[in-house]
């Protein structure tokens, strides 16, 4: 084999190199950075209750005392077509139910004839109905969006759970759900300094605005140096309260008639009567409240008696099954549609605390009857309703545990 020559050897060297530079050129244009374009998003859509503002603008008004829709429109739209929404679209909306203090809005053309295209009446802060009269008239019902977030509070007693919310800060619809969840199984009349609970909730937002309590997640309260759990399960498509072995909270009887009054006289076998001064048994529960403060029934039942009578003023006795009867008396009036043999649920308002009959003020005379006989109504035992389904235990106790953490179980 010939052997090739110094110079050709420094000719192929000069052409390996120059490939060598050649290509690694190229790489380094190829690798250059190319300047990117920026492009600017599109402005989003002006929207207000799910319209587009597009050559629209919008001004919010509140509905005036004694104030009606054919009012705030009288200006805007024509007395016939007023007319049309007060007859076709009563099944969607009434406009008779229209309430002073609610928002609307009205969304008219930006130009210079400002033509109504849209009215909008807030029913509450989620809740709208719109008045379509770009193309004749359509009437549809909305809702705003509600964003929830999961809060905590926490708080311990000196007084009362209410006045521990004013103290604290805390919304005090919070404790009106609290006492919702525990009302079967906390006497709240009896709540002791020292007593103390936290709480797991969700709030409602709508329009970056706090709207109120959606519902009570998980509660741990202290009550009498006890631990009473509650956690909100799912099931079989209903909500409901547990407590952490899976019993339900609810029971057959609430634990009171009234919410946030003060005990006045309690069950005793001889008691001196405040207007006949006489010594004599009071087999009931005295709690003192304003007047007008709503009564709720102990449990699922049917009225029995209704009306006035003698020294009880007027008076409602409701028979919740063959043991068991409730009682109340002095009343101020009764729950509008109610009556004798009418069926009654428990928490339904049946009536409002008042002074008739033999009374020195304000306040509801709560009886039970066990077979017949009265029985103390604080001391009241109730079996309680079913608890978690086994096949769901699992999902619950993971529920517990996750709750639990937060708790500080």
């Amino acid at each position: 084999m010939q052997k090739l020559s110094l110079k050709t050897y420094s000719v192929i060297a000069g052409i390996i190199i120059l490939i060598i530079i050649v290509v690694t050129g190229v790489l380094i244009y190829n690798q250059r950075k190319v300047p990117v374009k920026l492009v600017e998003p599109a402005p989003q859509p002006r929207m207000a209750y799910g319209i587009r503002l597009d050559s629209m603008d919008i001004i919010h008004g509140t509905v005036a005392n004694n104030q009606s829709l054919s009012v705030i429109l009288s200006d805007y739209i024509t007395n016939g077509m007023i007319d049309r929404i007060a007859r076709e679209t009563r099944e969607i909306f009434d406009v008779r139910k229209i309430k002073a203090g609610n928002r609307y809005a009205r969304i008219f053309s930006d130009d210079s004839l400002k033509i109504t295209r849209f009215f909008i009446y807030e029913i509450n802060q989620i809740d709208f109905i719109v008045y379509d009269f770009s193309d004749s008239l359509k009437v549809y019902e909305g809702k705003k969006k509600v964003t929830k977030l999961i809060k905590t509070a926490a708080g311990t007693i000196n007084s009362s759970l209410w006045n521990c919310f004013v103290e604290n800060k805390l919304d005090v619809n919070l404790a009106l759900s609290l006492s919702d969840v525990y009302a079967w199984t906390i006497d709240f009349y009896g709540l002791q300094k020292g007593d103390n609970f936290k709480v797991i909730y969700e709030e409602l937002f709508v329009d970056n605005k706090m709207i109120g309590i959606d519902r009570i997640l998980a509660s741990k309260f202290q009550h009498n140096g006890k631990d009473f759990f509650a956690y909100h399960f799912e099931q079989h498509g209903k909500g409901e309260y547990f407590d952490e072995a899976g019993q339900s909270l609810q029971r057959s009887f609430l634990k009171a008639p009234l919410k946030f009054s003060r005990i006045s006289s309690r069950f005793s076998r001889s008691r001196m009567h405040p207007i006949l001064r006489i010594a004599r048994p009071h087999f009931g529960v005295d709690y003192s409240a304003p007047r007008g403060t709503p009564v709720v029934a102990l449990g699922n039942g049917r009225v029995n008696e209704l009306g006035f009578k003698g020294g009880y003023g007027r008076f409602i006795s409701i028979r919740h099954n063959s043991v068991y009867t409730t009682t109340y008396a002095h009343l101020s009036g009764y729950a509008k549609g109610l009556k004798t043999g009418s069926n009654i649920s428990q928490g339904q308002v049946i009536g409002f605390v008042g002074s008739s009959g033999l009374s020195t003020g304000p306040h509801l005379d709560f009886r039970v009857y066990r077979n017949g006989s009265p029985t103390d109504p604080l001391k009241l035992e109730s079996p309680p309703a079913k608890p978690v389904d086994p096949k769901d235990t699992i999902k619950f106790n993971e529920l517990v545990g996750k709750m639990n953490l937060e708790l500080g179980k």
